[in-house]
């Protein structure tokens, strides 16, 4: 069974870090994409960040630069390095794992989250101006 749990997320000032991590089991997370995903109240899901099974990351426009994605797999973990954070980047970030994932691109931003069937439970991150 697939589990993946988020956690390291919290409150911030504008330009400030944050690192979240989620720990994933039941799973072998070499064979699958992985990928954290954000949610404001209100909009859809969208994919921030993604790293593939052959190491090729995406980033969302809005996070390029900003944000990086990581995975260990001896531990099974993807953590996301948040810098420079923006009031914008509040949200609900989750972590997800996908064995065919599918990118929908939305102009200017991320991905769509169809066809992403494994999510943990979500992690609040505050930003304050």
């Amino acid at each position: 069974q697939v589990q993946l749990v988020e956690s390291g997320g919290g409150s911030v000032q504008a330009g400030g870090s944050l690192r979240l991590s989620c720990a994933a089991s039941g799973f072998d997370s070499s064979r699958h994409c992985m990928a954290w995903f954000r949610q404001v109240s209100g909009k859809e899901r969208e994919g921030v960040a993604a790293i593939n099974r052959d190491g090729r990351i995406d980033y969302a426009d809005d996070v390029l630069g900003r944000f990086t994605i990581l995975k260990d797999t001896s531990k099974n973990t993807l953590y996301l390095q948040m810098n420079s954070l923006k009031p914008e980047d509040t949200a609900m970030y989750y972590c997800a794992a996908e064995s065919n994932p599918i990118f929908i691109r939305v102009p200017g931003g991320g991905w769509l989250p169809r066809g992403w069937t494994n999510w943990g439970q979500g992690i609040q991150v505050t930003v304050s101006s």
